[in-house]
């Protein structure tokens, strides 16, 4: 802000709260541009004497003087900073001037301010497109992990930087998987945020150093559970008297078909149908989790699933490709329909991908390059952990294997005679 434009306000009051001795304390709220900060004067009055319109302390006892004298002296350092500041055409806020009166050094950091300042930051990022909604919801959910977690190890709600020690990382894990009920890799997720945002703080000279930079997040591959080709064709065969049913069925089969996560598949409208240049119908849109494009030619099925509901009144009035339920509904739903079809496993929105990456694309032999183009991977270390290699796809291979050698064992033979 433009020196002598920002109105400084002071204001004392009481925080009955604070009492001590029957006294209550007298803080001072700075105010700046409609934005506060707080201290304490370290000075206790009984409230009966208090003169909040006249911000003094009524009566004429040396006590009372020493304590007016005090607070015309708290407020003329005020002012005299603020001046400087202007004077130097520094920037002024609230909080800046209350840490300049306390004589606490504007590098010292706590970790919340460097957190909020690295969540703004971030959102910049996602509102010019450079990073994903999906990520910045991580980021606010590390944030609030880590204000409860401070309340609970500490019994503070923030802390300086310089405060954090190696054990913090090890402590917030603990935390995180017995107070808040996560798994490991959750707990992980949430750390490795954590040490981004301290590296960020090292990296604006906020720290000295990264104190979690010894601890390693490791990470434990979940189990990936996909569908047989022969389940995706019982599902797809599948009749139902009930319409949400069969809804529900096709939206999954495309989902099986095109690699697509629910919120993906929710959001397809017309618009994202192009013509590639093979002339065939593609689907283009980028990632709502990573904001990574994927582009999908359609493939037979998925395209009679998309014809059957053209006209549907839903999709029609939303501007919609497929009538997709809520993802509660939606899980639920495929719940029943596993039951009905007889396949014992729990069909969730993501199986659809996993399915997609293996046994559609993997098993009948698409590259994996090819497949994490599909998938929108930005890295194909990613798309490896979908390609598991199946006991149908070792047989196969297994199966050309022994052709190939029984063939070079009969023209050696036929070379011996």
């Amino acid at each position: 802000m433009k020196k002598g434009t920002q109105n400084l306000f002071i204001l004392y009051w009481l925080k009955k709260t604070k009492a001590k001795n029957g006294k209550s304390a007298i803080y001072l709220r700075l105010t700046i541009n409609k934005k506060r900060a707080e201290l304490s004067t370290n000075l206790h009055v009984n409230p009966s004497v208090w003169d909040a319109e006249g911000q003094f302390v009524k009566g004429k006892t040396e006590e009372v003087k020493a304590i007016n004298q005090r607070l015309t002296q708290i407020k003329a350092e005020l002012n005299k900073k603020h001046l400087q500041l202007e004077a130097l055409g520094k920037p002024i806020t609230a909080e800046i001037l209350k840490n300049l009166y306390l004589g606490v050094d504007e590098n010292q950091k706590s970790l919340l301010e460097v957190m909020n300042f690295y969540y703004d930051r971030f959102g910049e990022k996602v509102t010019s497109g450079q990073k994903s909604k999906h990520s910045l919801k991580c980021v606010y959910t590390t944030r609030e992990k880590v204000k409860l977690f401070l309340k609970h190890q500490f019994k503070r709600t923030d802390m300086q930087l310089k405060e954090i020690k190696s054990s913090f990382a090890g402590d917030f894990e603990h935390f995180l998987m017995t107070h808040e009920k996560g798994c490991s890799n959750t707990a992980m997720k949430y750390i490795r945020i954590l040490k981004r945002i301290l590296k960020f703080a090292v990296d604006q000279e906020w720290l000295p150093a990264h104190p979690l930079a010894t601890f390693k997040c490791t990470y434990k591959e979940p189990a990936r559970e996909r569908l047989t080709m022969e389940e995706v064709v019982t599902i797809y065969t599948k009749e139902f008297d009930v319409d949400r049913l069969t809804e529900v069925r096709d939206v999954f089969i495309f989902s099986c078909y095109t690699g697509f996560a629910y919120q993906d598949v929710f959001s397809l409208t017309a618009d994202d149908i192009i013509t590639g240049i093979d002339g065939e119908k593609w689907i283009v849109k980028n990632r709502t989790k990573t904001s990574t494009p994927e582009r999908v030619p359609l493939l037979p099925i998925a395209l009679d699933i998309l014809e059957k509901y053209k006209n549907h009144p839903w999709c029609i009035d939303k501007n919609r490709l497929l009538p997709v339920n809520s993802n509660q509904c939606y899980n639920g739903y495929l719940k029943e329909i596993a039951r009905i079809c007889g396949v014992k496993k729990h069909l969730t929105t993501h199986m659809a991908r996993h399915t997609f990456a293996t046994t559609i694309t993997l098993e009948h032999d698409v590259p994996i390059e090819t497949v994490s183009m599909l998938l929108g991977h930005k890295s194909i270390k990613t798309t490896q952990i979908y390609a598991k290699v199946s006991q149908k796809k070792v047989s196969e291979n297994m199966r050309v294997l022994k052709e190939k050698l029984a063939s070079v064992k009969r023209e050696v033979k036929t070379g011996n005679n």
